[in-house]
């Protein structure tokens, strides 16, 4: 091989891998020359790879106008998906070349996805479309070898489909920019005090009457502004077995939320026994149409836990083991004003002797978390679930900080990192006057970039408990599809880096490298019709000027 050679290789391998988002582990030469993709490309599908297979035929295919005929493994010229279990679960090496076509090797069915995902971006931003605009043609891969496995087996993103619902076809959308992001996990916020968003076939007032809300606020509860306009909707039982069909066949694990004990203003307009009937009217509750913490939270009866029972009876149903084991409870914001002037909260903690409301809070959720341990599930909580002690089995997600995660892991309990000060992406991006109903702290793509899900002052040993990390988004201000692109993207490819990457400590990481490769990343999501935040700011139509929102100051307190 002569220098010159050599060197176009190795060039050719930097180009290939250039543009990657997340970063794979490496990338290097193959040796040879690349490999044409063109209407005669055959693909083989190993056993145990007919996920990838379909998606490639469906997705790549309809993008490329590319039939992707099957093949024979030992045929020359085509793509080759194999299960090969000397690699992580989660890993995969992808090798291109004239005498080698395209073989994706993973350590398990998802490797082979997250190869094929990264195959896709090699095809470049065209692959990326619906059906082929126009050119497409055959199309050359250079020579690369790429071997790749994730960081952290929990990378998962936050909907909140209560405050603003948001129609199922979005959601199978949202699912497909998860998977191209290599995110795995898709946490469902399906009920709050705003709206109840999923069909509980013995319970159907919480939809017939929790899922609509006469008006909503327009911008942050301190704006005078309303959208007079009813608002609701909600997923029928077979809309949410499609939803998690779709996120199987992606390798997306389902995470739904249902909260108690707080965050249940909707459920009690519907059901006016779940309230606190002996110190509030709960007969006059109605789905919530403000923003914020309502007081009306559940009644800590036997009849209240029995009903919930009932909706997670369903719910199980609905989200099977294999691929939604984990159960959210919410278990967060919960105002303990009305029971501590309810005769009826009193006794029950008179009863059972527990330390006070926050004892009374836990012994809900440690109801929970053995009546779902006893049907094989695990139950995961926002980091309030810590207060009056932990459920055995609980996994904490810690929103308020790193310091209810640290204080779970040092105790021998599994934790989702997710700060509010580092990876909410209702946060604002930027500190002009031009961010629409701007929320929060100032969180830009570089800062989302640098957070470090792992926080250096933990033991080995209570690092481990650190299963993963998740960027959660709140919709009280965003309204629709392009309101949650603009807030999501791009920050959400840069906490897939980091949450699938390699990275070093967050003051050495290569941000300028990892702009210049978001510059193709953004053709991408061009091709994909996302309404980004564009790098030199909010476009006209993407601005709310006059609508008030909760900008908060300084930099975000590292808790």
């Amino acid at each position: 091989m002569t220098a010159e050679t050599s060197s176009a290789q190795s060039t050719s391998a930097e180009t290939a891998s250039a543009g990657l988002v997340p970063a794979p582990n490496s990338a290097g030469p193959a040796g040879g020359d690349g490999f044409v993709l063109d209407a005669a490309t055959t693909l083989y599908a190993g056993p145990g790879t007919g996920t990838t297979e379909r998606w490639l035929r469906s997705t790549v295919g309809a993008a490329t106008g590319l039939p992707f005929p099957p093949g024979d493994r030992a045929a020359p010229g085509g793509i080759t998906l194999l299960v090969d279990d000397t690699l992580e679960p989660e890993g995969y090496r992808l090798r291109t070349g004239s005498g080698t076509g395209v073989e994706i090797r993973g350590g398990s069915a998802v490797g082979v996805f997250w190869g094929a995902q990264t195959l896709r971006q090699l095809l470049g931003s065209g692959a990326f479309r619906a059906a082929p605009a126009g050119g497409e043609g055959p199309r050359t891969l250079p020579a690369v070898t790429i071997e790749d496995a994730p960081r952290f087996s929990w990378r998962g993103t936050m909907l909140d489909v209560a405050r603003h619902f948001t129609q199922k076809t979005d959601v199978l959308r949202f699912l497909d920019l998860l998977a191209a992001h290599k995110l795995n996990v898709f946490h469902f916020h399906l009920v709050d005090d705003q709206g109840w968003r999923i069909e509980i076939k013995r319970h159907p007032r919480l939809t017939e009457v929790g899922a609509w809300r006469a008006r909503s606020k327009w911008g942050h509860r301190g704006s005078d502004l309303w959208d007079e306009k009813p608002h609701g909707g909600y997923y029928t039982q077979d809309d949410i077995r499609e939803i998690v069909a779709y996120a199987a066949e992606r390798h997306i694990t389902v995470v739904p939320e249902i909260g108690v004990p707080g965050h249940s203003q909707a459920a009690i307009a519907a059901y006016p026994e779940l309230g606190n009937t002996d110190v509030i009217d709960t007969d006059a509750l109605s789905p919530w149409d403000d923003w914020g913490v309502s007081p009306n939270v559940l009644a800590p009866t036997d009849a209240t836990l029995r009903f919930y029972e009932e909706v997670l009876e369903e719910v199980l149903e609905l989200f099977p083991a294999e691929t939604s084991p984990y159960i959210h409870l919410g278990g967060d914001e919960c105002p303990k004003d009305q029971w501590k002037r309810s005769p009826v909260a009193q006794a029950r903690i008179a009863e059972l002797g527990l330390d006070g409301e926050d004892g009374l809070q836990s012994w809900m959720i440690r109801h929970f978390d053995t009546w779902l341990t006893a049907r094989g599930r695990r139950l995961i909580g926002w980091d309030e679930i810590l207060e009056g002690g932990l459920a055995p089995g609980a996994t904490v997600s810690s929103w308020r900080g790193y310091g209810g995660g640290v204080t779970a892991a040092e105790a021998g309990h599994d934790v989702v990192m997710c700060p509010e000060q580092h990876v909410y992406l209702d946060h604002r991006q930027h500190g002009g006057p031009d961010e629409p109903m701007p929320i929060g702290y100032v969180r830009t793509l570089e800062d989302v970039y640098r957070f470090e899900p792992v926080p250096p002052t933990l033991s080995p040993e209570a690092a481990a408990h650190v299963i993963g990390t998740q960027a959660n988004v709140w919709t009280e201000v965003m309204q629709d599809r392009s309101r949650v692109d603009y807030q999501v993207f791009p920050r959400l490819a840069a906490f897939a880096e980091v949450a699938w990457s390699a990275l070093p400590a967050p003051a050495e990481r290569d941000f300028a490298g990892f702009e210049a490769r978001m510059a193709g990343h953004y053709r991408r999501l061009d091709a994909l019709g996302v309404a980004y935040r564009p790098p030199g700011g909010p476009l006209p139509w993407q601005k709310r000027p006059g609508v008030k929102g909760f900008p908060r100051e300084g930099a975000p307190p590292n808790v």
